[in-house]
């Protein structure tokens, strides 16, 4: 039987009356919480030429997240946005900001200039794969704390949560990124700054400054300079080492003109547990970072074992540091930047531990999960993986022989692993997993060519115009290291404005040095 010629009118109408009723939130069970806009489905749409654009539901706004939704094409797929933050942060610049030497504005990008279809600023609360819809918890807080904090305070499986709603999707993206590993340690979350987000840069910017001016007050004892100017950074990977480096720069280039009579209570020091800092690097390069750190001042302490910080009663805003290597002596430090690994963010642990029935079977299903990493497992083509829920105690090659891609789920990021691909935690993975997956999609052939990461290279500032850099073809150090290192991140910018920005602030900080004005 022919089928009759509708118009663009008709089209729409007839994909309206017959596309699949929407579901309601309390059918099926997500959890708990206030819930608006409940049964919205609209998990596709029509163009003008009545052709169907597929829902693409991107969850998280990092590198991951932000750069597939950036390169995917909108003519051919309907971009919706679910994160917590409204903007994406240019990570490699962030500790530059937490100094002053660039503004905060200048590595961000804000998600809505994409042009999506929609941006929702909340968490994944839960995922119905059988039903494909995800429930949303709106973000409607103006905290700017620490990503580490927010989760914390958010937690998928917690009581108290926010508005909750319906989205959607024909086809998912993970890429909810990671959180600080704080290895349970007592008085961390409660007490160190974090360097993962713009939030957290203000805040350990503010707290500098905010220790110089304390040290300077004429009632403060030489015993409490010592400890508000004692900067203890906890990590030896490029995140501490970097932030080391601008710190030793700040201090050295600006608030030591400033406050001249207090440079001799300042002391910079890193605290690792491993023998040797800058692991991604070969001991040659590691060996010259510190050297570079030796003459500078900056102090590295290997092999050190932080168990506990608490609030010091004899210095207001000071912290008391207990070392196992100090033994009984705890030491003194006016702040804590804490940067010592990632784990898992709480809706991939949530979704890892949960069974479902898919509409085509009737076993029980769940997502695989890497043992190590706590991240789900996903193919090289990029789809998340799923194994019978009776295998998860298996060992993870044991998994692979029963595992099957879910449809239209896709891992980025920090949250996957892929098996045989020792894929490091960083940027560089996250941005050519999403260029990948996009171009994939976009040309509608995700299952014929698998994911392949390229390492162009890794670099880190050690301050004064010097820095390392190491690929499989060259290896660099000094002054050159470091013009290959801003050149690379400027260029790697994500808009023409940043591009602009960034040599803008580098240049009035050689000029006219750093704001280091408190507000």
């Amino acid at each position: 039987m022919a089928t009759p010629y509708l118009n663009n009118v008709g089209k729409a109408c007839h994909h309206v009356l017959t596309r699949r009723p929407a579901v309601l939130i309390n059918s099926y069970p997500l959890g708990h919480g206030r819930c608006v806009a409940c049964g919205m489905r609209m998990a596709s749409t029509v163009t003008k030429n009545g052709r169907r654009k597929e829902r693409v539901v991107i969850l998280g706004s990092g590198w991951a997240g932000y750069g597939f939704a950036r390169s995917l094409d909108p003519n051919k797929f309907e971009r919706v946005m679910i994160s917590p933050r409204s903007y994406f942060v240019f990570t490699p610049l962030l500790a530059g900001t937490a100094v002053g030497t660039l503004e905060f504005r200048a590595v961000l990008e804000p998600v809505r200039r994409l042009g999506l279809d929609r941006f929702h600023q909340g968490w994944a609360d839960d995922i119905d794969f059988a039903r494909k819809t995800i429930r949303v918890e709106a973000n409607t807080s103006d905290d700017i704390s620490s990503r580490t904090r927010l989760a914390l305070k958010h937690r998928p499986d917690g009581t108290e949560k926010g508005a909750t709603f319906d989205v959607e999707y024909d086809k998912l993206v993970i890429a909810v990124g990671s959180y600080s590993q704080t290895f349970g340690i007592e008085g961390v979350r409660e007490h160190a700054n974090f360097l993962r987000d713009i939030g957290d840069a203000r805040k350990i910017r503010m707290k500098v400054l905010q220790n110089f001016e304390k040290a300077a007050l004429p009632i403060t004892t030489d015993e409490e300079r010592k400890k508000l100017l004692h900067f203890a950074i906890v990590g030896g990977g490029p995140t501490g080492i970097e932030y080391a480096a601008e710190l030793h720069d700040l201090i050295r280039d600006d608030l030591s003109k400033t406050y001249p009579c207090l440079t001799k209570f300042i002391n910079i020091t890193v605290y690792d547990v491993a023998p040797k800092v800058l692991p991604m690097f070969d001991k040659k390069l590691a060996d010259y970072a510190m050297d570079r750190f030796k003459r500078e001042g900056i102090n590295v302490k290997m092999e050190h074992h932080l168990t506990r910080i608490r609030p010091d009663e004899e210095c207001e805003g000071c912290l008391k540091l207990k070392i196992t290597e100090c033994g009984d002596e705890e030491v003194g430090a006016g702040i804590v930047v804490w940067s010592t690994g990632l784990m898992q963010n709480p809706i991939i642990q949530k979704l890892a531990s949960k069974t479902f029935k898919l509409p085509s079977s009737d076993a029980e299903m769940q997502l695989q999960r890497d043992a190590r990493t706590g991240g789900i497992v996903a193919d090289e083509n990029l789809r998340v993986n799923t194994i019978p829920g009776g295998v998860i105690s298996k060992p993870l090659s044991d998994q692979g022989k029963q595992a099957s891609p879910l449809q239209d789920v896709y891992g980025l990021g920090d949250c996957t692993v892929i098996p045989g691909l020792s894929l490091p935690a960083t940027a560089q993975v996250a941005s050519q997993q999403a260029a990948h997956l996009a171009r994939r999609l976009n040309k509608g052939d995700v299952d014929r060519k698998p994911f392949k990461f390229k390492n162009w290279g890794t670099m880190t500032y050690l301050g004064n115009w010097t820095a390392i850099h190491q690929s499989s073809a060259d290896e660099l150090k000094g002054w050159m290291a470091w013009v290959l290192w801003r050149t690379a991140y400027l260029t790697r910018s994500m808009s023409i404005r940043n591009k602009l920005t960034v040599p803008f602030y580098w240049a009035i900080s050689w000029i006219f040095g750093r704001d280091i004005s408190r507000f």
